[in-house]
């Protein structure tokens, strides 16, 4: 008999609590644009944070309420955004040149050696802070592929040199890669951009070439051989302004170390076709 008095409680009390979360879901309801979900639906789905907001359900609410651009998202390609603005019912932002990552180094293990065993956590950071990294080039990619770990994207592999090659096709440009590299090695470029020096080095040529063969020796040879004038010296370093270079292909001829590659194939930094 007292089984029943206790059912009967428990059972009122569920359906007060019932009504008062009823009434009270009625009270505070917020209505959510419509919308939303609609652009929501647009959006990779990742959920990588390259927009600065958390996630695509984040970045769609910020776009309806006006708080985000149309192509806010890294990784949404032309129709995408298109369909987005079609939803806002806006006209469509200034298309931009995709960009792509690109490794800046070439010194797989055949061409910079190892000062160093590492047997530590298996992150490019990690290895970083024990003395610099175990490579022989202080500014070389180190090979763990914390790049690769931070791709949410499937743009980038390891190669069989031990550098991480990047698929172009891939490559949404969300920048996840260049935030994982504790060297700075990947940067965002044009897809356009043709001639890349694949070097990081801002050491004198002497020290360079004691740690990596591939590496730039600040020679300038490139700078003088330029007809454009698109080639400078920056620390040590050749650099290339993209608006005056018009892939002529001189200094990669000319350039002792081959440490400046013309990129017209995909992925040619690294010696490896797109197999995408």
């Amino acid at each position: 008999m007292t089984v029943i008095p206790a059912v009967l409680t428990l059972g009122l009390t569920g359906a007060v609590f019932g009504i008062v979360l009823a009434a009270a879901a009625k009270k505070f309801h917020v209505e959510q644009d419509p919308r939303q979900d609609k652009i929501c639906l647009c959006l990779p789905g990742a959920n990588c944070g390259a927009c600065g907001f958390p996630g695509c359900a984040g970045l769609a609410q910020a776009i309806a309420a006006g708080d985000a651009a149309c192509n806010a998202c890294p990784a949404c390609g032309g129709e995408m955004v298109s369909k987005i603005a079609s939803i806002m019912g806006i006209e469509l932002p200034i298309q931009t040149e995709k960009k792509v990552a690109r490794v800046l180094c070439q010194g797989s293990d055949d061409k910079s050696g190892l000062r160093y065993i590492y047997d530590g956590i298996h992150r490019c950071k990690a290895m970083n802070e024990i003395a610099g990294g175990a490579k022989s080039c202080v500014y070389g990619c180190l090979g763990l592929g914390s790049c690769v770990d931070a791709c949410a994207f499937d743009a980038i592999h390891m190669g069989p040199l031990g550098l991480p090659v990047v698929d172009d096709l891939n490559c949404t440009s969300c920048g996840l890669c260049v935030e994982a590299c504790p060297r700075d090695i990947i940067q965002l470029m044009p897809i356009s951009q043709q001639v890349v020096v694949a070097c990081n080095s801002k050491e004198k040529g002497a020290k360079v070439r004691r740690v990596c063969k591939i590496g730039c020796i600040g020679c300038g040879i490139c700078v003088k051989v330029c007809p454009n004038g698109a080639i400078t010296l920056r620390d040590n370093l050749a650099i290339i302004d993209p608006e005056k270079c018009d892939a002529c292909g001189i200094c990669v001829e000319k350039c002792p170390t081959k440490c400046i590659v013309m990129t017209k194939e995909p992925n040619a930094i690294n010696g490896v076709a797109n197999a995408g």
